[in-house]
């Protein structure tokens, strides 16, 4: 039902396509591609990319019972890598209940790995460090360290760490004892060792906000990216259902990071469930970077459906899934929607103008959209084969998935689902041949399958069509985009 509903109201737009006008990005990168999901059955993953080159994978088995590493030398490589347990739950004490969320960092010339550890048949969760020696975290020899004492001996998990000027700090989720009616708030303390913190720990996030306070009172999962002076910290909040989404703390990269007012906290999440693209309960993130180490890469878990029955930590189907991190022109992240399954959208950038993208957009009564884009909006799926079938492509909304866009009669375009391009004229009208870019070579141009000479270009009045090039520069380079 959810998908006719979409497919019907995306038919119902006899949309024209605009492209989004605004500032340019303020670092362009190169599109990434990447199938979702990524690893099945693998809740709060941590990927690293290490100085060898390669990326390490940890993850929460639905089992509870075990560590598990994988490693490849592509994030796409991780969903067939071989899978190895470095550790697996005991018979008896801490460590022979839950085994939650595992992290793996490099410090100092040796590995770690942060996890939660339970004790059988009791709610007794704290956090507990392993010390790796070896080049290959797979094969190392892993000691226990122990657990993390930390102020207080109350529920505690999804132990983070990250270094800003020359001091490493632990993050962390524990329940305060003065806050007993809620489950957990976000920590922060400096480092001693990796094992050990230093100093008391202050609380810097409460689940004071509505959506951090569904079905349960959650602040965890906290994880930090640093980019343009700022330090940016994820974290996961409510249930772990469908209403499990994640929220973000930022702060100044000089301030005083043990004062909780150095902090400032989104009133709203910045990535939450999407019927439309049928992503639900996305949450629990890391960051890791792309091949080539031009884009940030988020990383989370999600599952395919909505409605679990029973307790949610029983379900055994969240997944592991990727997708880019694109940045605002202000300097912070835009985290978008949790993309469909699949190939992982686009952005298409003017050649012709860098601050504009190919949009989605709904005509208003002036045909122009207004405000702002949203990134979804801007976001496309390169469909290969395209609808026309053979070497075209086609290019699907990722807002509005099984909605493509298509050419018309006088070189109009505008979005139709799919479900009216059941033609092959039709089909024929939204596919395209991939050209090397005619204004630029290593950008892209699509020429119309149905049309031979004319391709999707923006014209300088803003407007997206489908017209003949020729040999004018102009028009070549209106119709010439790089992928994002």
């Amino acid at each position: 039902m959810q998908i006719f509903n979409r497919l019907a109201v995306a038919a119902s737009v006899y949309a024209t396509a605009w492209l989004a006008l605004g500032p340019a990005p303020v670092t362009a990168s190169p599109a990434v591609s990447y199938n979702n999901s990524l690893v099945e059955q693998r809740a709060d993953p941590h990927i690293m990319k290490h100085t060898d080159g390669w990326y390490y994978f940890t993850a929460t088995v639905p089992a509870y019972d075990r560590i598990i590493l994988r490693r490849a030398q592509t994030i796409q490589g991780l969903s067939q890598a071989a899978e190895t347990t470095i550790w697996r739950r005991k018979s008896s004490g801490v460590g022979s209940g839950q085994v939650w969320a595992p992290e793996i960092h490099f410090i100092d010339g040796k590995w770690y790995i942060y996890v939660a550890l339970g004790v059988a048949n009791q709610w007794h969760i704290r956090p507990f460090v392993l010390e790796g020696t070896g080049s290959n975290p797979l094969t190392a020899t892993w000691t226990e360290k122990g657990l993390i004492r930390t102020n207080w001996d109350t529920f505690s998990l999804d132990a983070s760490t990250f270094v800003v000027n020359g001091t490493r700090y632990l993050i962390w989720a524990q329940q305060e004892p003065s806050r007993s009616d809620e489950n957990s708030s976000i920590m922060i303390a400096p480092l001693q060792n990796p094992w050990t913190i230093r100093g008391t720990a202050v609380a810097i996030s409460r689940p004071e906000l509505s959506w951090e306070r569904v079905g349960y009172k959650v602040n965890e999962g906290p994880f930090v990216i640093q980019r343009n002076g700022k330090i940016f910290l994820t974290y996961s909040a409510s249930a772990t259902d469908h209403n499990y989404c994640m929220g973000m703390l930022t702060a100044s990269a000089d301030a005083n990071l043990m004062n909780p007012a150095s902090w400032s906290k989104s009133r709203n999440p910045v990535f939450v469930s999407n019927p439309a693209t049928n992503q639900w309960g996305p949450g629990h993130n890391s960051f890791t970077v792309s091949e080539d180490g031009q884009s940030d890469i988020m990383v989370y878990h999600d599952r395919g459906y909505r409605d679990i029955r029973g307790d949610p930590l029983n379900d055994p189907n969240r997944r592991t899934r990727v997708q880019k991190l694109y940045w605002k022109a202000d300097g912070t992240p835009d985290f978008g929607i949790p993309v469909p399954d699949g190939p992982t959208p686009v952005r298409l950038r003017s050649y012709a103008d860098a601050g504009r993208f190919v949009r989605f957009s709904a005509a208003g009564s002036s045909g122009v959209p207004s405000g702002e884009a949203a990134l979804a909006d801007t976001q496309f799926r390169i469909v290969s084969p395209g609808l026309a079938g053979g070497s075209t492509v086609s290019l699907e909304s990722t807002s509005n998935p099984g909605v493509f866009v298509r050419r018309m009669d006088g070189g109009q375009v505008r979005f139709d689902a799919s479900g009216s391009l059941s033609s092959a004229a039709a089909k024929a009208a939204a596919s395209f041949n991939r050209r090397a870019g005619l204004a630029d070579g290593d950008a892209v141009s699509l020429e119309a399958s149905d049309a031979a000479g004319q391709y999707l270009g923006l014209e300088s009045n803003g407007r997206l069509v489908v017209s003949a090039v020729g040999n004018d520069v102009a028009k070549q380079g209106q119709a010439t985009f790089y992928l994002e």
